[in-house]
């Protein structure tokens, strides 16, 4: 079972990487928006979707929208620099809103765990 890492940051998709890989994940990545879909189309055993939210030309938000819009309904995990406001947490399709932060491996692995259960 892959999970798909989006982050335009080289270092920050390869830190969310190493983070799944340790808890035992078998992540893929890709480097923006257009890399996921391609990603999405060659695997058919993804099962969830971590995304950084800022990313230039297609943000996390328009990512998870698009998949939405396709009917992807993967488990997606947002991830960002910023401390996600309620609104933000509460976006439809979203399984989770993660900051980047100290608590960000305990934090992943436990919303990882509950996005693949539900």
């Amino acid at each position: 079972m892959h999970i798909l890492v989006v982050d335009d940051d080289p270092l920050a998709g390869e830190m969310t990487a190493a983070l799944l890989e340790s808890q035992g994940h078998e992540p893929l990545l890709a480097n923006d928006a257009m890399e996921a879909v391609e990603q999405l189309d060659a695997h058919s055993d993804i099962k969830l979707i971590v995304s950084d939210m800022h990313m230039p030309l297609v943000s996390g938000l328009a990512l998870l929208a698009m998949l939405r819009e396709q009917d992807n309904h993967l488990p997606f995990i947002l991830l960002t620099g910023d401390t996600p406001d309620a609104a933000l947490r509460q976006t439809p399709g979203l399984d989770a809103c993660l900051c980047k932060d100290a608590e960000l491996a305990c934090n992943l692995e436990a919303a990882v765990k509950q996005a693949l259960d539900s």
